[in-house]
């Protein structure tokens, strides 16, 4: 195994916990191939552990914090992987299963669907090893009929990894029935967004629930319907949701058919221009959910990012009625909490509504945040009161 210096003064973020090594911090050293196991050491000789290496990459060095990747040491991180979503979720079965380094797998997305498990191979080091990580999803659940790899990840390019669809072992049906918060979805595994469906919001739509009797309630971004039929079981008098694709919505309508929602309804329409064309009109709902797509993922684009959230918040706030609800999500990681609240309060100005937190919650505990690295944490999660007094 080769073995790698870091330059002088390199070594602090690292020794704290942090598992990547960007290149710039990296000696001058021998080529090696992407995926390549390399021993990483301080300019000092302090050893530092074993990572997956990339020559190109702008993470030079995906750290594994463990002295191999052998497929003993494959399977029990599974299984302790599998032995914490037990822990937490039985006795429903659809949550991630490994989410990357804060499972001890660099580059590694596994979610679990019941007796189906969607898998993303993001890193060299990671899609170098798929057969051994599959046989090891085997041996922990050995009643796995089928898995899919979502490989059609754009943080696959930056890796110089092919983006592709395959299934990995048995059969992927062209629908399947998941349980989340009681609520019964039927999914695509190989047609929907990333690994079918996004589990990060578990928690937070069950507070939707808990708030959401007797309520309108308007989902933005509604993607396969999550809040909004959250609100529905909760007892929401009327819920519209809206997406601007088409399959999607077609998605929605069927979940609400298949729990008997039928105070649901759904419609395609861009959100921003949905928005403003309702606040001209001068509705308004006691509730509405703002949980776009990422609007930023790299820091360059903060700026344009802010813009619009502020946007989609400025025409929210003016439909909501007193006492309403303003529930405002970001999954973008550079847009921190404070960068958000900053944003709201900024547009609750502007349209002269007051504003009181009642709730901030983050990702679902089958997204756990390994404390080294920041940047495992990325979803924030607010609800207002609006004008509640």
């Amino acid at each position: 195994m080769t073995t790698l210096r870091l330059a002088p003064k390199a070594h602090k973020r690292i020794r704290q916990g942090h598992l990547w090594v960007f290149r710039d911090e990296l000696a001058p050293h021998e080529p090696c191939e992407a995926g390549d196991l390399v021993r990483i050491v301080t300019d000092y000789d302090y050893d530092l552990g074993v990572g997956f290496y990339h020559p190109t990459s702008q993470i030079a060095v995906r750290l594994l914090a463990a002295p191999d990747f052998t497929k003993e040491r494959i399977t029990n991180r599974l299984r302790s992987a599998l032995q914490l979503r037990e822990q937490l979720f039985a006795p429903e079965t659809a949550y991630r299963l490994v989410f990357g380094e804060s499972d001890g797998f660099p580059g590694l997305i596994v979610d679990r669907y019941g007796d189906y498990c969607a898998v993303q191979f993001l890193s060299a080091g990671i899609d170098k090893r798929r057969a051994e990580i599959t046989e090891a999803l085997l041996d922990v659940m050995p009643n796995v009929k089928g898995i899919i790899a979502k490989n059609d990840s754009q943080l696959r390019s930056k890796e110089g990894l092919p983006r592709t669809t395959e299934v990995l072992f048995g059969e992927i049906p062209p629908s399947i029935e998941m349980t989340e918060n009681g609520i019964r979805y039927n999914l695509s595994l190989a047609e929907g967004q990333k690994t079918g469906y996004f589990l990060d919001q578990r928690v937070n739509r069950s507070f939707i629930a808990q708030i959401a009797k007797g309520l309108r309630v308007m989902d933005c971004f509604t993607n396969q319907g999550g809040f909004a039929l959250n609100a529905a079981a909760g007892g929401a008098l009327e819920v519209l949701g809206v997406d601007s694709s088409a399959s999607a919505i077609e998605a929605c309508s069927r979940n609400a058919a298949l729990n008997n929602y039928t105070q649901c309804s759904w419609l395609v329409a861009d959100v921003f221009d949905d928005l403003k064309r309702r606040a001209a009109a001068a509705e308004k709902w006691d509730m509405i959910i703002l949980d776009p797509p990422a609007f930023t993922k790299t820091k360059a684009q903060v700026a344009q990012a802010k813009r619009g959230y502020a946007e989609i918040n400025r025409q929210a706030l003016k439909l909501i009625s007193n006492g309403g609800y303003l529930v405002s999500a970001s999954c973008s990681h550079h847009m921190r909490e404070d960068m958000l609240m900053d944003v709201i309060l900024e547009e609750s100005r502007r349209v002269n509504r007051k504003l009181a937190l009642v709730y901030r919650g983050h990702q679902s505990p089958c997204h756990p945040v390994y404390m080294p690295m920041p940047e495992t944490q990325y979803l924030k999660f607010l609800v207002f009161r609006v004008d509640g007094w």
